[in-house]
């Protein structure tokens, strides 16, 4: 099992919520909020930042699909999502929400901590790949820039793209600023000294 989880609980059966309670704090997990509709679980998601939500779908308010998507959305945590239905058209719609896991009611212990398990492992891997889609965006942004700035100080220096990207790695590393950064200036200037 994975370490200590904190968990909001969305059910608006009380009973249920109570043995869902029951089978986590004793398997070692905090419990940090429970929600009897869809939109206090939004909120208490928002608030408290837990490490999954588990939440069943037919809830007042706000239903559970509508208020996964809205969790799953703001990238707070992953959804486990219960349902006294194994409709098709309900797996279809917890799948558009991103939900991650689902599992039909009555909920049994050998079901819900491999799929909480799985829910929470599968949105840290998703979040990795987030992260890293970023820093390979900003390194490309950033290549773009010192392209663009090598190109300027070739032309105006009459530098090979080695000599160029050298004086910039000098210049960067004397003056303790990011390639990034004086690659913007060199482009800056460029721009100014054109109008």
């Amino acid at each position: 099992m994975i370490q200590k989880l904190r968990i909001v609980l969305a059910d608006d059966e009380a009973l249920i919520r109570l043995d869902l309670r029951e089978m986590l704090t004793e398997a070692g997990h905090e419990i940090v909020g429970e929600a009897a509709d869809g939109q206090e679980a939004v909120r208490l998601a928002q608030e408290l930042r837990p490490d999954i939500v588990i939440m069943d779908v037919k809830m007042p308010v706000m239903d559970g699909l509508a208020a996964a998507q809205q969790i799953t959305e703001a990238e707070i945590a992953p959804v486990l999502l219960l349902t006294a239905y194994s409709q098709q058209d309900i797996v279809a719609r917890a799948t558009e929400a991103g939900v991650i896991a689902y599992l039909v009611k009555p909920v049994r212990e050998q079901q819900l901590f491999p799929a909480v398990e799985v829910a929470v492992s599968r949105f840290r891997a998703w979040q990795e790949l987030g992260r890293e889609l970023d820093e390979l965006k900003e390194s490309l942004a950033t290549r773009k820039l010192v392209d663009r700035a090598k190109g300027i100080l070739m032309a105006a220096h009459h530098m090979t793209e080695q000599e160029a990207y050298r004086k910039m790695q000098q210049f960067s590393m004397a003056k303790r600023i990011s390639l990034k950064k004086l690659a913007e200036e060199i482009i800056a200037a460029d721009e100014k000294y054109k109008k």
